[in-house]
């Protein structure tokens, strides 16, 4: 009788045998030619700095990447907002709701978006951070959570200052007021990019489909119930979190980008030493 051996639980080793594979997807394998580049590119960065330093060296590039991201979105927002494309539909929308916003409900939504805000979210981060570094005994998990949401936290700051956005008028918000610019909601960016690397490295472990699905469909929902409760509550325009959620999606991609091209260069590592 054949006893198969048991997966690697902590470490490097259980990052090799399980955070590889996500179904029927080998991460690190690519299938493109920009993806064999950067595969390349990783491998070559492994001989010379390590696995880590890959992983630092491949978020500092991404976070490079991120910036020219949000110019590029400034530069579109005022291409929309000059021509009174998309932005118009943020005052009809705002009307719209202000005609079912209801006093009973207004507390508890403020508490529910009071979790992506400045304590909330970093409090998440900070517990998904603990959890998951002691028990995969991993820095991985460090790194990426604080990459995703730092880089979410410099790419909102850039937009604020580059746009300057003025919120929906205190009128039609519901208090305590905010007074920081409006373009793009932090609450958004910072939910989809923080939210979006916890979903992804707890989908790693996870040898169901049924599981994956459900940890990929609780991410989602959350990120959609954050964006709509700062458009309800009248602290952001619709268009400030469509553009939140369009910069997170982009910058949760070049982590998990980052963090496939440290498993490649991890994996080349290995069979440099099995050679040895």
């Amino acid at each position: 009788m054949t006893v198969e051996p048991r997966p690697a639980e902590h470490g490097p080793a259980a990052e090799r045998e399980q955070d590889t594979q996500v179904g029927d997807v080998e991460l690190t394998r690519w299938r493109t030619q920009l993806g064999r580049w950067l595969a390349s590119f990783a491998r070559w960065l492994a001989d010379t700095v390590g696995p880590y330093g890959t992983l630092l060296l491949t978020l500092a590039i991404g976070a490079a990447i991120a910036g020219l991201l949000s110019v590029v979105a400034v530069l579109v927002y005022d291409a929309v907002t000059d021509q009174d494309g998309v932005a118009g539909i943020d005052r009809p929308l705002l009307d719209a709701i202000l005609t079912i916003r209801n006093p009973a409900v207004d507390p508890y939504i403020t508490s529910f978006t009071d979790l992506a805000g400045t304590v909330g979210m970093p409090l998440v981060a900070i517990a998904a951070i603990l959890i998951l570094s002691i028990r995969r005994r991993s820095w991985t998990p460090v790194v990426l959570i604080v990459a995703a949401g730092g880089g979410s936290l410099l790419m909102t700051i850039a937009g604020k200052v580059l746009i300057g956005r003025e919120r929906p008028p205190l009128s039609d918000a519901v208090p305590p007021y905010e007074v920081s610019a409006s373009f793009p909601s932090g609450h958004t960016l910072n939910a989809v990019a923080i939210l979006g690397v916890i979903a992804y490295l707890l989908v790693l472990r996870r040898q169901s489909n049924a599981a994956r699905a459900a940890i990929i469909a609780v991410a989602v929902i959350a990120t959609i119930f954050v964006a709509g409760s700062r458009v309800y509550l009248g602290h952001h325009w619709v268009t400030d979190v469509i553009a939140g959620w369009a910069l997170g999606a982009a910058w949760l991609a070049l982590v998990i980008t980052a963090h496939r091209l440290y498993l490649t260069s991890r994996l080349r590592r290995d069979e440099q030493r099995a050679v040895a």
